[in-house]
């Protein structure tokens, strides 16, 4: 099986070339492939001839984007309508990372809602919820999810796969100015100070990379229905408790602060409670496991 991974220096990336590692992979970064070139993508998607098509490359500067919205839109929205309309051409299974950042704007803010486990914005959103992303950020990401549906629209029977992730944990990007997780950060303060503050009312679920990578081989492989689909890891966490876990793994003695969102104003808003539910398939292991895992072989 021939896979092409665009993005494949970055950290999910880089998991997905292992992941895929009995295929033919062909990895790519942005030195083998300009992604915003329309006719340089559908002229290197034809010369591969990959039989699927993965894309891991995204503008991922969320509060950057408040002022390169013109930039965040042309990486994450149109570029993946010309990786989908390359992939669609050749034949290739197409499969696209969005974020739950495309949710946030309508809901309400402070306090956090509670986590039922039954249904409902207090449960997370499901898949098929309707976006309603609160920064420049999140609509270009949802700019990419509606590029591959307009593909789609027009290639009936072709195989697509949108997933949703957050808060990506794993590895660091390989690639020049690639983004180190929340993990790595917060451990890497905590070695210089023994007080660290941190926000408790932004919850969402973390998303280990190798998971995540797995999760993908597993999806491509069972030829699973198009659509969107979100693999996070099991369970929901503010910042301060996953901080918390990283660092009673990493036996880090300070004291650590739970404070508001408000106490670190930043440029772009962020949801409140942007949860992603599974509902189509088998969750996956949950975070603290993971995370455990990951600190294990750091």
């Amino acid at each position: 099986m021939r896979v092409c991974i665009v993005g494949a220096r970055g950290m999910l990336g880089h998991a997905l070339v292992r992941a895929f590692s009995d295929c033919e992979v062909i990895a790519w970064d942005r030195s083998n492939l300009d992604i915003t070139n329309a006719v340089q993508v559908r002229a290197r998607i034809a010369a591969a001839a990959p039989e699927i098509l993965i894309n891991a490359a995204a503008y991922n500067a969320v509060d950057r984007a408040e002022e390169e919205q013109a930039v965040a839109d042309a990486v994450n929205g149109y570029a993946v309508g010309h990786l989908a309309d390359a992939a669609a051409a050749v034949g290739a299974a197409f499969v696209h990372y969005s974020t739950d950042y495309v949710f946030g704007a309508l809901q309400d803010l402070p306090p956090l809602p509670p986590l039922p486990a039954g249904g409902g914005i207090g449960a997370g959103y499901a898949e098929d919820a309707i976006p309603d992303p609160c920064s420049a950020y999140g609509r270009s990401k949802f700019l990419g999810e509606q590029e591959v549906q307009r593909v789609a629209a027009a290639h009936p029977g072709w195989q697509w796969h949108i997933i949703r992730l957050s808060r990506l944990f794993g590895t660091a990007a390989q690639s020049a100015g690639g983004k180190r997780s929340f993990v790595d950060v917060i451990i890497e303060r905590a070695a210089a100070s023994d007080r660290l503050e941190v926000v408790d009312d932004e919850r969402a679920s973390p998303t280990y990379a190798p998971d995540l990578a797995q999760a993908t081989r597993d999806l491509v492989a069972r030829t699973t229905e198009s659509g969107i689909y979100h693999r996070t890891n099991d369970g929901a966490c503010t910042w301060y408790r996953f901080a918390q876990e990283a660092l009673t793994c990493a036996g880090w003695r300070g004291t650590l602060v739970p404070v508001s969102a408000s106490q670190f104003p930043r440029a772009a808003r962020r949801p409140t409670h942007s949860v992603l539910r599974t509902t189509k398939l088998p969750p996956l292991r949950g975070w603290e496991q993971a995370l455990a895992e990951y600190l294990g072989h750091r």
